[in-house]
């Protein structure tokens, strides 16, 4: 079915838009963007037309850092259940991380990944292989081979790549292939046994904690390592006002460094834990307000390239248990955008910059072809509710686990419309 957008405010930084206008919908794709649209296509009975006056219109959002658990792990979270939370928070295509059983380091289960996505035909699903075998950190995986079955990056996120030399040959080996490593930065010397923030918190609390050194190190090197072999290198859930510090001055020497954050690490700080709720703990864990800051101002000079949920499905096996044992990581996909919208609100990003961080940029950084309402590109499209008020309710998520630290919270701004090739794959009261 052939559909017409009608009266919405089109934002799509990739073609510098920010107007209201129609935009057309044919076989799948962007047929046509302009204002008078309706005007001359209100006639056909073959058109499905939806009236998006005071809506937000972009480019499908995509979110570069979710973790479905599929397979080994489907009593937290499945490829269908994971497509349909990413579908109701707005996202379009979703990459998602190797830390399954077995891990995703060979050709047969990124494929399987593929093909349960493609069985579900909800989101776009790209997979994310392991840089190491069995991410060991030990030997690298068959690149060209997992590329060749549908991986568009490698990452042993869940566990840092110790081994320097082994990250060299990963930057390099990806380099030639051009499809890039998404580092997950942390120093398990300096952060074995923490559960959550050093600082004046933890030691009030009596738990544990976890330098910020653990991860900056790591940054310092990855960047080091991608400056002397001339190659690119994305950092993962960037969590420290260092990080971004090292970041923003590599990016001034012209080092070939891409970076994200994700919503709690701008929305949260490590005074959540004073109740002891594990839905609050998270690796890299909720840093102090001055971190806070330090991400805020890295993503408004772009320091920061974009913004990922880092979803990371527990059951209550992983979470109703000790404080110490509790297994870190948060559900987002549902509550990214929401979050990220108060970014908007507060004045640190404007809308345009918002959408480059959610969908264009992270298209760029892995290289699909996404983040964009241009002519002739698929017809993945988001649309927003930017007055929408809700209130969180984890019992109502898709998502099969419901590990949220923002249950209850209310929130400003909600998807309400999701298209994916042309489909509605989720809509509030538009069909």
């Amino acid at each position: 079915m052939n559909i017409l957008l009608k009266g919405g405010r089109i934002v799509d930084p990739s073609q510098n838009i920010n107007e209201e206008m129609d935009l057309l919908i044919e076989k799948g794709q962007i047929a046509q963007i302009g204002k008078d649209i309706y005007k001359n296509a209100k006639g056909d009975s073959a058109l499905k037309i939806l009236d998006l006056g005071g809506k937000i219109v972009v480019p499908g959002l995509i979110d570069m850092h979710t973790h479905l658990r599929e397979p080994g792990f489907e009593y937290k979270e499945t490829i269908q259940t994971g497509c349909e939370a990413a579908v109701a928070g707005g996202f379009t295509s979703i990459a998602c991380m190797p830390n399954t059983k077995p891990i995703n380091d060979n050709r047969s289960v990124t494929e399987l990944i593929c093909r349960k996505a493609t069985q579900c035909n909800l989101a776009n699903v790209y997979p994310i292989a392991a840089i190491s075998n069995g991410s060991e950190g030990i030997t690298l995986t068959e690149f060209g081979d997992l590329k060749d079955a549908g991986a568009v990056a490698f990452s042993d996120d869940g566990r840092p790549v110790m081994n320097s030399a082994l990250m060299r040959r990963a930057l390099e080996y990806a380099s030639s292939l051009g499809i890039p490593i998404i580092s997950h930065c942390e120093d398990t010397d300096l952060s074995s046994g923490g559960l959550m923030n050093e600082g004046f918190v933890s030691t009030e609390l009596g738990l544990s904690g976890i330098p910020n050194i653990a991860e900056d190190i790591m940054v310092a090197r990855d960047i080091a390592i991608a400056d002397y072999t001339n190659t690119s290198v994305h950092i993962a859930h960037v969590s420290t006002a260092e990080s971004v510090r090292l970041i923003r001055e590599a990016k001034k020497r012209g080092i070939k460094v891409t970076a994200e954050t994700a919503p709690h690490y701008f929305s949260l700080t490590d005074e959540a834990l004073r109740k002891y709720d594990t839905y609050t703990k998270v690796y890299p864990p909720l840093r102090n307000i001055a971190d806070v800051t330090a991400i805020k101002e890295g993503l408004s000079d772009s320091t920061i390239d974009a913004i990922a949920s880092d979803h990371a499905p527990h059951s209550s096996i992983e979470k109703d248990v000790e404080f110490e044992y509790a297994s870190p990581g948060i559900v987002g996909l549902e509550t990214s955008l929401s979050l990220s919208l108060k970014l908007a609100a507060e004045g640190v990003l404007t809308l345009d910059q918002l959408i480059l961080k959610m969908s264009t940029i992270p298209a760029v950084i892995l290289g699909i072809p996404k983040g964009t309402l241009r002519t002739g590109s698929d017809a993945d499209i988001t649309v927003i509710d930017i007055k929408r008020e809700w209130t969180v309710d984890i019992n109502k998520f898709r998502s099969k686990s419901k590990n949220s630290p923002f249950n209850g919270w209310k929130l400003k701004g909600k998807a309400v419309l999701t298209i994916v090739d042309g489909e509605i794959k989720y809509s509030e009261n538009f069909e």
